[in-house]
């Protein structure tokens, strides 16, 4: 089963909620933790493991070779993504925002546009006991999310496809990288809070998963039972609450350390065992 945690903004708790949730299921079998959030990974803070392995994400560029070149203008006009630009005598090619899609290198009548490589960022992984990472981290100054997380996702499938429960701490927000690293989930959370700019924000994020099709629950972090129109809205919309993680300081304080909450917070631990029991409900390989 693919889990994919996700939210309509950020700070609501995702990382909380994936990394504790990673431990509380890797005492009872074998669990995957992959933070795609790659613009700003964050869950390597917590697991309390060294990333002993780490290689190289690469996507394909064309590079331009200027004696071949006739200037004909065709590479620029096929470009959706003005990532190839004619500038008078000169072919400018901006690598930040090429889809490596290959129109300009297939269709140049000279060959003047060969695909290179082009480092975009890293990912790096560990294995201990029943406990799997997978970290993607961006490169600085990469402008696109998307392609690095189709490429964890890959490796992910390639060399630990045969763990049963993976869980995806995705980006914040309702753009590329969510959908990118919710599409072969089976089973979204939306992580949210109890006022009125997350249940904003949680509209948005139930309207885009709906769009792709995904089965989606609702996580309220920081729960204090003061904003009952969090609630009222998912009744309405027929959406399961999961669980609520009551607002806590101690909670907040463990957090702010680095360290995992659930085995010192009872109120995070029956949380998280109301998130297992639905899950389930949902897919009975946990």
């Amino acid at each position: 089963m693919k889990i994919a945690i996700a939210s309509g903004k950020g700070g609501t708790g995702k990382t909380l909620v994936s990394t504790n949730l990673a431990s509380y299921i890797s005492k009872l079998q074998p669990v995957l933790l992959a933070d795609l959030d790659v613009e700003e990974p964050n869950d390597s803070l917590f697991i309390g493991y060294e990333l002993t392995n780490k290689f190289v994400n690469y996507k394909n560029i064309p590079l331009w070779n200027e004696q071949s070149c006739t200037l004909c203008g065709l590479c620029s006009s096929v470009c959706k993504f003005h990532a190839v630009v004619q500038l008078g005598p000169n072919i400018m090619v901006f690598n930040e925002l090429c889809h490596s899609c290959y129109a300009c290198s297939e269709l140049c009548p000279t060959q003047s546009l060969p695909m290179t490589t082009h480092r975009i960022g890293e990912t790096s992984y560990v294995e201990a006991d029943n406990f799997i990472f997978v970290e993607s981290r961006l490169k600085t100054g990469e402008e696109q999310a998307v392609p690095l997380i189709h490429q964890a996702q890959a490796f992910i499938n390639e060399k630990f496809g045969d763990t049963a429960i993976q869980i995806f701490d995705c980006p914040p927000g309702t753009t590329c990288p969510v959908i990118a690293a919710t599409r072969e989930a089976d089973y979204v959370m939306l992580v949210t809070e109890p006022t009125p700019f997350g249940l904003n924000d949680l509209k948005l994020a139930v309207e885009t998963m709906r769009s792709t099709g995904k089965k989606i629950g609702v996580i309220i972090n920081r729960y204090n039972n003061l904003f009952a129109e969090l609630e009222q809205y998912c009744e309405v919309e027929n959406i399961p609450v999961i669980a609520r993680i009551p607002v806590d300081r101690e909670i907040a304080q463990i957090y702010s350390r680095g360290k995992l909450a659930w085995k010192q917070i009872p109120a995070l631990s029956d949380a998280l065992a109301n998130i297992v029991d639905h899950l389930k409900q949902q897919n009975q390989t946990i």
